[in-house]
């Protein structure tokens, strides 16, 4: 079992196992896919010291997505590209939401006496109605 206390160990599904050929076996396409796949900016495996490629369970399951968008959708793989970084923005703006919230519940815990609602001290442009 992983010690989540420990910052230095990587979660499981990060850690790059996977040679070229294990990760493309395990992910359904051929080596050169995968490779091509780094080169368009859609895949960062990480590498060893003598430069091999290692790709984690994460990486796998990126492969997977890939192929989903690209065979099912029929989306490019700059359309691809841009879906992929539009995601992990907005796992980043959740995560970030999440530590504002613990932030906030333990300031109003601690008291807290000088938070107060944001619409009650301005009015956003988007809540007015066009004529008012």
């Amino acid at each position: 079992m992983q010690d989540d206390a420990d910052p230095l160990r990587e979660r499981s599904d990060e850690r790059p196992v996977y040679v070229i050929s294990v990760a493309a076996e395990l992910s359904g396409v051929h080596p050169q896919t995968l490779r091509m796949y780094e080169r368009r900016g859609l895949l960062a495996p990480r590498r060893t010291s003598g430069n091999s490629r290692r790709y984690s369970e994460r990486d796998i399951e990126r492969v997977r997505v890939i192929l989903e968008l690209t065979r099912r959708d029929g989306i490019s793989l700059a359309g691809v590209r841009l879906f992929l970084e539009l995601r992990e923005q907005l796992e980043q703006m959740h995560r970030r939401t999440e530590a504002l919230e613990r932030q906030l519940l333990d300031r109003l815990r601690e008291g807290g006496s000088d938070i107060v609602p944001l619409r009650s001290i301005i009015t956003f442009a988007w809540e007015h109605e066009p004529g008012r």
